[in-house]
């Protein structure tokens, strides 16, 4: 009798319902994230590019349907739950080649990391990737006084390299055929071709523009969009072929809006990498905006490398060509 006087399961029922209902505008904000419109303030995009941090969300709900003990809501929240896995369960694994050990010279190890142009120590930011033994890094954000040194500090261990505006490749191999690639006002992309022991491998090495949340346009992402477009272009009537794509991509491989780009590769990460591979801001990754894109080569393993000072996180993969 005082439980009904003072209302109380009409107010966890009606709580219960909430919850239910939230819980299932969940599963279909993550089963329906490509049909969300970009048209204001890009909000598909949003959502594409931080989906996986959906599951922050099932957990929350799934914590305050035990609160309200609402079996309602604990039934629901069964229905994001079982999407979250169907999407992101594989992801956990680790989807490394277990023959990559293995693979002898018909493989190679490249990293790609954007240094920060605010980089205190470019020198040791250097050693670290050179430590690496890749045998191609790709750099971005390269400034002066700043690129000099990395040059100066790779050149022992990578007596190839080629810098179109502030995007820059060191390689182990013979590097030809090197041209800026027009996807902005200024160079921020460059194509070349690496001559390795198993033939020519064309790479690319882009950075495009960053993408800004703002009060009047939402998640502002039209500059990157447009690069993404220009940059699908140029590899579309570059060279067929094994073609490497490394870089700030300023990008996840989900958002639909640089699918034009996306579309043209395999995301290394994706296919051999562990967990999500978030590599951005270094801090705390919240996205993977860092690639290694490919194509007609097999990735083997993928993985982001310890901190720098730069506030990305370098990111590294190991190839069959």
């Amino acid at each position: 009798m005082t439980a009904q006087g003072d209302g109380r399961p009409a107010r966890e029922r009606s709580a219960g319902r909430v919850l239910a209902a939230l819980a299932v505008l969940t599963a279909l904000l993550m089963l329906f994230a490509d049909r969300i419109p970009n048209r204001v303030g890009n909000p598909g995009s949003f959502v594409q590019t931080f989906l996986p941090w959906s599951g922050i969300v099932v957990l929350g709900l799934g914590a305050l349907a035990l609160l309200r003990r609402s079996r309602l809501a604990l039934v629901a929240v069964l229905v994001p739950a079982l999407v979250w896995g169907l999407f992101h369960a594989g992801t956990l694994t680790d989807r490394a080649d277990a023959g990559a050990g293995g693979a002898g010279g018909g493989a190679l190890t490249v990293v790609t990391h954007n240094v920060d142009d605010e980089n205190p120590d470019p020198a040791g930011t250097a050693r670290a990737l050179a430590a690496t033994g890749a045998q191609l890094i790709a750099l971005e954000e390269l400034v002066e006084p700043a690129a000099g040194r990395y040059a100066e500090v790779l050149a022992g261990a990578y007596p190839y390299h080629e810098v179109r505006g502030t995007v820059g490749l060191w390689s182990t191999y013979p590097l030809a055929d090197t041209r800026a690639v027009p996807i902005m006002e200024w160079t921020r992309a460059l194509r070349t071709t690496a001559q390795t022991p198993q033939g020519p491998l064309t790479v690319y090495v882009a950075h495009l523009p960053s993408v800004r949340v703002r009060l009047g346009s939402g998640f502002d992402t039209a500059r990157r969009n447009a690069a993404a477009r220009r940059l699908a272009e140029a590899v579309r009537d570059g060279p067929g072929g094994r073609t490497l794509l490394m870089g700030d991509l300023n990008s996840t491989t989900g958002d639909r809006a640089v699918a034009p780009l996306m579309s043209r590769f395999r995301s290394a990460h994706d296919v051999a990498g562990a967990g999500f591979g978030f590599s951005w801001p270094a801090a705390f990754p919240v996205a993977r905006i860092d690639q290694v894109l490919v194509r007609d080569l097999t990735p083997l393993s993928a993985w982001t490398l310890p901190a720098t000072p730069s506030d990305h996180l370098p990111v590294a993969a190991r190839l069959r060509l």
